[in-house]
């Protein structure tokens, strides 16, 4: 136990808090933005961040990840906040908690397990797009200088660390560039302040002002279950990325327990759900923040920015935020699915396209997630359901041997491979190099039985049964 507090917060002390403090400045506008996008107030989504960042810093499976409010989340509070008022959606956000708190009590973390890479590699794939289509908006109507200030900050963060590696350049990026606005006086360039006015004060505990009733728990429920669903999906999801990154195996079932408590304690204190976040933690660990430390930088950073040095964060110029995002897009994008498409099978190539289409039309990672998932099955089902069907006459006997998966998809056709009419008098079915898999084939074997019976062939039926269920 000394052992991992050690590593977790002791070790690689200055990396991992400079990295937590640079996850920090792509968090700020984010949350911001996300709290417009669910119809509430700034402070919504900042206090959901810190909360939820301090929570899974010390209950979460997996060091170094970044949960803070999100987008895909945030999409799903709108109508909800319209139609019911802002204390129900506190209200809902503490039944997503406990949903997600039990999803982890339950061990569903395995269920990513049946995710392919090709999902993966699309999911972060179509996020570096909708990242960066989300930058955009930054550039309409702006002058040269958002450009040049954007290409400028690119410079930094990409030729310093030839130099220098000290510091995080993405953090150098961000004072240099605030510094050079204010002391030039460019007044068109956009600033944080210009997004949102933040005027953050300590977040408090506070019970949602809601009836506690049946009617109630029906409204919000159905919205906590698909904020669950998608704060589950979008966090493993991450979480395995970050592993892979890593080479680490992490709790995924610890780490969902720790955001259901983080959502819970988020609903109280006047925050939005949230869940991993894939752009940020990226940027966290590329940046050497793999311990706890840094995720509690971020929170701690975050909570100073905001409460205590609001005016200061105000004059951040958003180009700056927008080259480090368009730094992370470049950083997650897996670019040799685009460039090296055949050192990747066709079917992980197609599920990978399949999963980025279905995102950027719709813009939800988990039903990218899942078309992508639908697509992997179907393809195992049609290739497992090969059947091979040999034949050999031994005199008046006819022998089958059937090689393969026999199951709803490859029943049918063991009934189309032995013959009808058959003249043998004697026929013997060797399932000994096949699986039956499940009730259908069962059926199916039992129809071919009776139909071979019924025309006055004596069937033998041999079955390996360590293979069969």
């Amino acid at each position: 136990m000394n052992a991992v507090w050690h590593k977790q917060w002791t070790t690689n002390v200055k990396v991992n808090v400079l990295a937590g403090m640079t996850a920090t400045l792509a968090l700020v506008p984010d949350s911001l933005a996300f709290s417009l996008m669910a119809g509430v107030p700034p402070t919504v989504g900042i206090y959901a961040s810190i909360c939820i960042l301090l929570v899974t810093t010390f209950l979460g499976g997996r060091p170094g990840m970044i949960s803070a409010a999100a987008g895909s989340m945030a999409v799903l509070m709108l109508t909800l906040v319209k139609e019911h008022g802002i204390a129900y959606l506190f209200a809902a956000t503490i039944l997503t908690g406990i949903i997600q708190y039990l999803m982890g009590a339950f061990k569903l973390g395995k269920l990513m397990n049946f995710v392919p890479h090709g999902v993966l590699t699309g999911f972060v794939n179509a996020l570096a797009i909708l990242i960066f289509m989300s930058q955009l908006r930054y550039f309409q109507g702006a002058a040269w200088t958002m450009y040049a200030l954007v290409a400028a900050t690119l410079a930094i963060i990409y030729v310093l660390p030839r130099f220098f590696k000290a510091i995080p350049s993405p953090l150098i990026a961000v004072a240099v560039l605030t510094l050079a606005v204010w002391a030039f006086g460019m007044g068109d360039v956009s600033r944080i302040g210009d997004i949102a006015v933040i005027d953050a004060s300590l977040p408090s505990f506070l019970l949602p002002d809601i009836p506690f009733s049946w009617e109630t728990l029906m409204i919000i429920l159905p919205y906590s279950l698909s904020l669950a669903v998608v704060g589950f999906t979008e966090t493993l999801l991450t979480h395995n990325l970050l592993d892979e990154m890593t080479e680490e195996r992490t709790d995924k079932n610890k780490e969902m327990r720790g955001q259901g408590i983080a959502n819970f304690v988020a609903g109280f204190f006047g925050g939005m759900a949230g869940c991993a976040l894939v752009a940020e933690s990226v940027l966290n660990v590329k940046m050497g923040g793999r311990n706890r430390l840094s995720t509690l930088v971020a929170a701690l950073f975050l909570f100073l920015l905001v409460v205590i040095a609001g005016d200061l964060l105000a004059l951040v110029p958003m180009a700056a935020l927008v080259g480090i995002m368009l730094m992370v897009c470049a950083a997650i994008f897996d670019w040799r699915s685009v460039f090296k498409p055949r050192s990747v099978p066709a079917s992980e190539t197609v599920v990978m396209l399949a999963t980025v289409a279905s995102v950027v039309a719709t813009h939800d990672l988990a039903v990218g997630v899942l078309v992508g998932v639908l697509i992997s099955f179907i393809w195992f089902a049609v290739r497992a359901s090969r059947v091979h069907v040999h034949s050999e006459w031994e005199g008046s006997k006819r022998t089958y041997r059937v090689e393969g998966q026999l199951f709803f998809a490859s029943a049918a056709e063991l009934d189309n491979r032995i013959e009808h009419g058959c003249a043998a008098e004697e026929v013997h079915i060797d399932l000994s190099a096949a699986k039956i898999w499940d009730h259908t084939a069962r059926i199916s074997l039992q129809k071919v039985v009776d139909r071979l019976t019924n025309a006055g062939k004596r069937v033998t039926v041999r079955t390996d049964e360590k293979k069969a269920l």
